[in-house]
C-alpha cells in the first residue's frame, strides 16, 4: 500500500467512512462522488467537467438518497454553516424552530437547503463549483 493510501485510509477511518476505507485497502479505485441534486444546474455542470477530464465521477442525490447521521455530521465538520443555502426559498419556507437549529437538523429536514455540490475527492472534500474548485479538480 502506497503511502497516499495509508493516508487516504487513516482519513477515511478518523471521519467513519469504513466503507470507503475498506474500498480502498483493496485495491478499489476511488472514484469522486458529488452530493447534490439531480436537478441542480451546477451540479449537473460539475459532473459533466470532470467525466470531459477523464475523472470517474459517481452522484449522489440527497434528496431520494438521504446523507447518513454520519456522513452529515462529517460534512458538517468539515464546512460548518456554510453547508446551508440561507438563500434559497427552500430556507426561507423552514419554521423558527429548524432555523435556529443546528446544520445537520436542517439538512435533515429539508435536504434542497444543503449548499451545493458537495464534492469528495479522497479524503479531501470540496463546496461548490467555483474557479477555485473548478482548478484544483480538472487538474490533470
Amino acid at each position: 500500500m502506497t503511502d497516499r493510501k495509508v493516508s487516504q485510509t487513516l482519513s477515511l477511518a478518523s471521519k467513519g467512512l469504513m466503507d470507503d476505507c475498506c474500498k480502498l485497502i483493496a485495491g478499489g479505485d476511488f472514484e469522486m462522488i458529488i452530493y447534490g441534486l439531480s436537478t441542480c444546474p451546477l451540479c449537473q455542470r460539475a459532473r459533466k467537467d470532470l467525466q470531459a477530464a477523464g475523472k470517474k465521477v459517481s452522484f449522489r442525490d440527497v434528496r431520494s438518497d438521504p446523507l447518513s447521521e454520519e456522513e452529515l455530521t462529517s460534512l458538517v465538520a468539515e464546512f460548518g454553516d456554510r453547508l446551508v443555502d440561507r438563500t434559497t426559498n427552500d430556507y426561507r419556507a423552514l419554521n423558527d424552530w429548524i432555523k435556529n437549529s443546528e446544520a445537520e437538523v436542517q439538512i435533515s429536514s429539508k435536504p434542497k437547503v444543503m449548499a451545493r455540490p458537495v464534492i469528495r475527492d479522497g479524503d479531501t472534500f470540496h463546496l461548490g463549483w467555483d474557479e477555485t474548485v473548478q482548478n484544483t479538480l480538472l487538474e490533470p
